[in-house]
């Protein structure tokens, strides 16, 4: 048996007046997503549990099959193994975005989508700049980096009080800052970068070109060094896991997974969809687990842009559900699941904690009578899963 998931992070939406009050999803053109509806199970999954913060650190672990109340330790430190960065027991991970803030703010989360070879300069400087030797910068892709500190208390700082700067777009940054005990050292090498940067020359080309420059660095999303159980001690399967966003490789490393890596994945609009197909099904060929990530809905959320979030929609469909629906017709030794992470309504610009809606499809997996993949038609089948946890059992367990 093959199993293969397909997180379009961030994919659901809510009713928009601009689409006729329909979702995003609604709108865009779905044949295969229809298909696998109508010929298999849909319903609503609840990924985030009531107590945590709705993030994709928390739903993609969910949707793997782990109970984030009991295994999530800060999102950082996810990233940061995928970057091979082993933590010790006194240090605290942190993200670090290159964002752009203006008379406090938060005018763009990610800098114009900075490239990574200039973010790589601010992130060098930093190192050679702010004297702190308990402090250290890591390069990662695009606006998305990490510091990591020593600290004579981890849990302490993992306690911190921090806020994703994609959640507070247009919003005054100061109602956001790091809040707790040991925040001043936060706080300091915040404004140290901000000092650092202003007039850069990564900034002054920049500018010059129109693109947002990168005024300061923010800091959130702390954690201390995570410890998951094996996939294949849970499920009994081996795989692999496919996403162009360091938190999620690191999610797959930290739980044996393979990491695949797919030439021309960025995580933007402008990844490579039907690259990402075709590497899951040749992974398969030898293995019989395979989980795609695709980060484009969610920064199509996150920008407020109803066109490109229906594109991502529209690319993921053909490019990647029907490729692998094409490569197993008349086969039937093979179960799809497709569910989004979280919502990241258009209109709000940030996630939200509300079901997504999933269809589950496949050898053994009952028809329910839907028509189409939708949130409404979702919610019309109702709250089939309370837990990622419960998905997944039925997922991998179906007889």
């Amino acid at each position: 048996m093959k199993y293969i998931i397909i997180v379009p992070d961030g994919m659901a939406d809510e009713p928009l007046d601009i689409l006729g009050g329909k979702t995003p999803l609604e709108a865009a053109d779905t044949p295969n997503l229809d298909h696998l509806a109508q010929h298999g199970m849909t319903g609503l999954l609840k990924t985030i549990p009531d107590k945590m913060s709705p993030g994709s650190d928390v739903g993609n672990l969910a949707l793997l099959g782990y109970d984030p109340e009991k295994c999530f330790f800060g999102r950082a430190p996810l990233e940061a193994a995928s970057q091979g960065i082993m933590l010790a027991d006194n240090e605290v991970a942190f993200r670090c975005n290159l964002v752009t803030v203006v008379d406090n703010k938060m005018m763009d989360y990610s800098a114009g989508h900075i490239s990574t070879k200039e973010a790589a300069v601010f992130i060098g400087d930093l190192n050679k700049k702010i004297m702190r030797p308990e402090v250290k910068f890591y390069v990662g892709k695009s606006y998305r980096h990490l510091m990591v500190i020593k600290t004579r208390d981890p849990q302490t700082m993992f306690r911190l009080k921090t806020t994703p700067p994609h959640d507070i777009q247009d919003q005054d940054t100061r109602k956001y800052l790091p809040q707790g005990e040991p925040a001043q050292i936060l706080l300091e090498l915040m404004e140290s970068s901000k000092k650092l940067f202003d007039n850069h020359p990564v900034n002054q080309v920049r500018l010059d070109l129109k693109e947002n420059p990168a005024t300061i660095i923010w800091l959130w999303g702390q954690g201390v060094r995570p410890q998951l159980p094996a996939f294949a001690e849970k499920f009994g399967v081996r795989g692999g896991i496919i996403s162009a966003v360091d938190l999620v490789m690191g999610i797959g490393k930290l739980t044996g997974l393979k990491v695949i890596d797919v030439p021309g994945a960025t995580g933007y609009f402008d990844t490579n969809y039907l690259g990402k197909a075709q590497y899951a099904l040749d992974f398969l060929k030898k293995n019989d687990f395979v989980y795609i990530h695709i980060e484009a809905p969610d920064e199509a959320g996150h920008n407020g842009d109803v066109r490109q979030k229906i594109a991502a929609i529209e690319h993921i469909d053909k490019e990647i559900i029907g490729t692998i629906l094409n490569y197993f017709k008349g086969k039937d030794d093979v179960r799809i699941l497709v569910t989004p992470d979280h919502p990241t309504p258009v209109g709000k610009r940030a996630h939200t904690r509300e079901p997504v809606p999933f269809v589950m499809y496949g050898k053994n997996i009952p028809r329910d009578g839907a028509e189409t993949y939708s949130e409404t038609a979702a919610r019309g089948k109702g709250l089939k899963f309370p837990s990622g946890e419960d998905l997944m059992r039925t997922f991998m367990n179906a007889s």
